[in-house]
């Protein structure tokens, strides 16, 4: 089972809820835990863990080779994202730009354009109290997300068999990482705060997970604040609310602090409690 936790907007608590939904999951199932929010990853912080390895990851980029190019201008022509570029006698390759789809380097009929290895990040595995931590963590001046997505679901497939619960804590929005990070889940669980702010990129979210044709459901955070909306359209469009953490002062020290909310808060152990059983009803067919 992969369950994303995403959203429409950063702020909401994505984090608070993954952290706290892991270490609540795994007391009874095995989990592993990734943050996929790869360019400011921050699940770590409420996690006490013990680093198991750490693994140097690079994508794939074209590197251009003049002894053997005869200038045809045929990788130009095959590139969608205007990563190389033929200028004169040149040719320009912009690694910035590059999606690593290998058109340039394939379609080139002498060779020219060898793909090679470049450095992107950091993937670190961790364990942390009855579950495991994965994260990725962009390098600085990296401007591309997904690659670094992509490889550490990847790896989390490869080392994680069907009978852990995956959570992947995701990035905010619904951007090219976000689609990356949730395109093979199997549930979406979006978490959004009771404002005008978070109706509307709530909305979002719902129209890209519908788009992804996602099954998805609902959790309201610093519920108390902010007025009715998000219940209403969550009403009005038939989309599942599985709980409503409650907004307080003793939470937000509890967050401040780096610490884990529902071991203090009973109603947030409540609340967690009713995601858990819309998750093992989903693993059992569907019976929420």
């Amino acid at each position: 089972m992969k369950v994303a936790i995403a959203s429409g907007k950063g702020g909401t608590g994505k984090t608070t809820l993954s952290t706290n939904l892991a270490s609540y999951l795994a007391q009874d199932h095995a989990i592993v835990l990734t943050d996929l929010d790869v360019e400011e990853p921050n699940s770590g912080l409420f996690i006490e863990k013990t680093l198991k390895y750490e693994q140097k990851r690079s994508r794939m980029v074209p590197v251009w080779e003049s002894s053997t190019c005869t200038l045809c201008g045929r990788c130009q022509q095959v590139c969608n994202f205007h990563a190389v570029i033929k200028l004169g006698r040149e040719i320009m390759v912009f690694p910035e730009l590059c999606h690593g789809c290998y058109a340039c380097s394939e379609l080139c009929p002498h060779n020219a354009l060898p793909m090679q290895p470049t450095p992107m990040g950091t993937l670190t595995a961790s364990a942390a109290g009855g579950f495991d931590f994965i994260e990725s963590r962009l390098d600085v001046g990296q401007e591309q997300a997904v690659p670094l997505i992509a490889q550490t679901l990847a790896h989390v497939d490869e080392h994680y068999g069907d009978e852990v619960i995956k959570l992947y804590d995701c990035p905010p929005g619904t951007s090219c990482p976000v689609i990356e990070s949730i395109k093979d889940a199997d549930i979406v669980i979006l978490i959004t705060e009771p404002t005008p702010f978070g109706l509307h990129d709530l909305s979002l979210a719902v129209e890209t997970a519908r788009k992804l044709g996602k099954e998805f459901a609902v959790v309201i955070n610093r519920h108390g604040i902010g007025d009715d909306g998000v219940a209403e359209y969550c009403s009005r469009e038939g989309i599942k609310v599985l709980a409503k953490i409650p907004n307080s002062r003793k939470a937000a020290e509890l967050y401040s602090n780096g610490e884990l909310m529902y071991p203090h808060i009973p109603e947030i152990a409540q609340q967690l409690e009713q995601v858990s059983q819309y998750i093992m009803g989903q693993m059992n067919g569907g019976e929420a």
